[in-house]
């Protein structure tokens, strides 16, 4: 990671890449000078590298999920250029994950660049006298919204490695830290984002010190009401963490509405087709899909699905005909996007009530019902009426968050942390007798040795 993260690549900090935005006169981002901003820290100079944060949080997402998707059996994808995602995500024959290549290398990149990114920022803030250009409030408001990315950032390349673990201090580029355990990288990111959380109460009722908020955070564009998705982050956390009495205190602080009347409601990466951005890499249309490149629906999950659950005909489209790749066969893909410009959920109500009604499991198991209930009913679904033990009720709760949170990444790291990857399907045996794998975890980067 030293050659990933040891230099800034300002040149990503591309601000007309995000759409909507207005973006002021600055220098030439492409040949930024990190030294350029030290001592001089201007507002424009803030918009622009708070800016670049938003920009490089999306490289390679579009790997990340389609890592998390495949290994965790939401859908096949289908590449005629690239073989790795029907052969290595899923285990084929003798395969094996490998560390030096696009699936993992990519992701772990780009998370960590986002970090370095605002890592450098942070060293500016507290280096500077700024109170000429900022006041104390914005200055606190930033450094919360800046925290928060790391912990995000950080917990994203976390579900890759796993028990395999990654580095948190990551400050100094000339001195990285040791790689930690996955329960001491957990801590680290809650306490980041605890402190993160103080920074925006401290960071007062006006707006952040710079305009350029995507789209995607505009319930969540200021430190008050960023503060509100910074909870519910945390809130992810502390249920990876298996803290469910720390869920249900963040999530009485965040943005949950358990009436389930705008379960989309959250924070979402956007997209665009502007020449200078990204567009939302997991869209292909159904005219574009082929054996060469789709997102196929694995089969159990239509199979598995009850009757009239409205979420399956939401979030996929059939394809009319079958589509066959490498002895996979589908004839239903993924149809969460309709456009390049659709933005991604970072994290949204549905997923706070999901996570309200597993902590309520063992806490308070009618209220586990009651807010299933309510995912339940938006899906189109009737009430449960099945037992209420614990492992009904995590049977029904895993469920619910297999249909809900289809194709964003979850479903993997949810079995995993139940200790079910054996449940998910296997669907080839090659010649010799060898079945395909379920992956708990992806390697350390080769370039982490180098």
């Amino acid at each position: 990671m030293k050659k990933y993260i040891k230099h800034l690549f300002l040149s990503t900090i591309i601000l007309a890449s995000l759409s909507s935005c207005e973006v002021e006169e600055f220098s030439d981002l492409n040949n930024a000078e990190v030294d350029a901003f030290e001592g001089n820290l201007t507002r424009g100079d803030l918009q622009d590298l708070v800016g670049g944060v938003f920009y490089s949080s999306r490289v390679a997402m579009g790997t990340y999920l389609d890592d998390c998707g495949v290994i965790g059996r939401d859908y096949w994808r289908f590449s005629g250029s690239d073989p790795r995602f029907t052969n290595d995500l899923l285990g084929g024959g003798n395969s094996v994950l490998d560390n030096n290549t696009f699936y993992i290398t990519n992701p772990w990149a780009g998370r960590y660049r986002t970090v370095k990114n605002a890592n450098l920022i942070l060293g500016f803030l507290d280096s500077q006298d700024l109170s000429a250009q900022f006041t104390t409030a914005e200055i606190n408001g930033t450094k919360g919204l800046l925290k928060t990315f790391v912990a995000y950032e950080l917990l994203l390349n976390l579900n890759l490695t796993d028990e395999e673990g990654i580095r948190v201090d990551v400050s100094d580029a000339s001195n990285l830290g040791e790689f930690v355990s996955k329960a001491a990288a957990l801590t680290a990111i809650q306490t980041l984002l605890s402190e993160g959380a103080t920074d925006l109460a401290n960071g007062g009722a006006s707006d952040f010190p710079f305009s350029l908020i995507p789209s995607g955070f505009n319930d969540f564009n200021t430190p008050a009401t960023f503060l509100l998705a910074n909870k519910a982050i945390a809130a992810r956390v502390a249920m990876y963490r298996n803290d469910p009495t720390a869920v249900l205190s963040l999530l009485g602080e965040s943005f949950m509405s358990l009436d389930g009347a705008d379960l989309n409601k959250g924070i979402y990466y956007n997209f665009s087709e502007s020449g200078t951005d990204i567009v939302n890499p997991l869209f292909i249309s159904l005219d574009g899909t082929s054996a060469s490149q789709a997102r196929v629906v694995h089969p159990q999950f239509l199979l598995d699905a009850e009757a009239n659950d409205n979420r399956v005909a939401s979030k996929t489209a059939s394809f009319g005909a079958d589509i066959t790749l490498d002895d996979l066969t589908g004839d239903t893909v993924l149809n969460l996007y309709q456009s390049n410009s659709d933005a991604i959920p970072i994290i949204r109500n549905e997923e706070l009530i999901l996570l309200y009604a597993e902590a309520n499991i063992t806490v308070n198991p009618a209220e586990a019902v009651t807010a299933l209930n309510t995912i339940r009913t938006s899906a189109g679904l009737s009430a449960y009426t099945g037992a209420m033990d614990p492992d009904s009720l995590v049977a029904e709760m895993l469920n619910q968050r297999r249909y809900s949170l289809f194709g964003e990444g979850h479903r993997w790291i949810d079995v995993r942390r139940y200790g079910l990857l054996n449940t998910l399907p296997i669907d080839r045996t090659d010649a010799d007798g060898n079945p395909d794998d379920v992956w708990a975890n992806f390697p350390i980067p080769l370039t982490e040795n180098q």
